[in-house]
């Protein structure tokens, strides 16, 4: 039998923690859990879960913080993060995604609702892009992208991207030259559209330009529907 998946839930408040270890539980998951920022980097590592379920008001070290140091230790920068906050407020989202959190759910949830949206984030991940298998490359000028390695580099300097940064890019150099609205890359690069935004396409697109270099203006907005990647380099 394949291993259980791993979550490790890094929040403060028990019954929070009770909830979210009963349903994971209950679908067959395996639950570790830690009350504090500086506990979670810890397990984090030590554990090295499928996914971190990351509450964003943590005593000492704020779920930002966590989030921040997670996604640049390249031992844990992988790990999809979902974030899980009292905060609805546009901004605390935006301000998560340019962390690099892959998604952000506002308390009270639906424990089935986050499963599910834990589940799709994992199916989204890097494992899913290499079960693409074959050493099938994506080349466009010195910019590569490699779908078995999930490895992007431009002129031989690998670029550091997130899975969802990873799976955008992939997406609009196969379909370049034709413009994307954002309700089709929330289709085709989050896999749903029913609990992100087009807001948050833009934010993934701007951090995707700033870490193309040369190719920063490949990324083309077409004004009030969406963006493309020009065809030629």
């Amino acid at each position: 039998m394949p291993d259980a998946t791993k979550v490790l839930v890094i929040e403060d408040e028990a019954d929070i923690q009770q909830l979210l270890s009963y349903h994971f539980q209950q679908a067959n998951w395996r639950v570790e859990v830690c009350g504090s920022g500086s506990e979670g980097l810890k397990k984090a590592k030590e554990k090295r879960p499928d996914l971190i379920l990351l509450d964003l008001m943590l005593p000492g070290m704020d779920g930002f913080e966590v989030c921040r140091i997670l996604k640049n230790d390249p031992e844990t920068k992988a790990i999809p993060v979902i974030m899980l906050t009292a905060k609805g407020e546009e901004i605390d989202k935006v301000v998560g995604f340019e962390l690099g959190a892959d998604d952000y759910i506002t308390k009270p949830f639906s424990p089935r609702e986050l499963l599910l949206r834990s589940k799709a984030v994992l199916r989204r991940g890097p494992k899913a892009e290499g079960e693409e298998g074959s050493d099938k490359q994506i080349k466009f000028g010195d910019l590569v992208v490699d779908l078995a390695r999930h490895r992007v580099t431009i002129a031989d300097k690998e670029v550091e991207l997130t899975a969802i940064e990873f799976k955008l890019l992939k997406y609009l150099l196969e379909t370049k030259g034709r413009v994307q609205t954002r309700d089709t890359l929330l289709d085709k690069v989050w896999g749903y559209d029913a609990f992100v935004t087009t807001r948050t396409v833009d934010t993934h697109v701007k951090r995707l330009r700033e870490k193309l270099g040369k190719f920063e203006n490949y990324v083309e907005t077409v004004r009030g529907i969406g963006y493309r990647f020009r065809e030629k380099p």
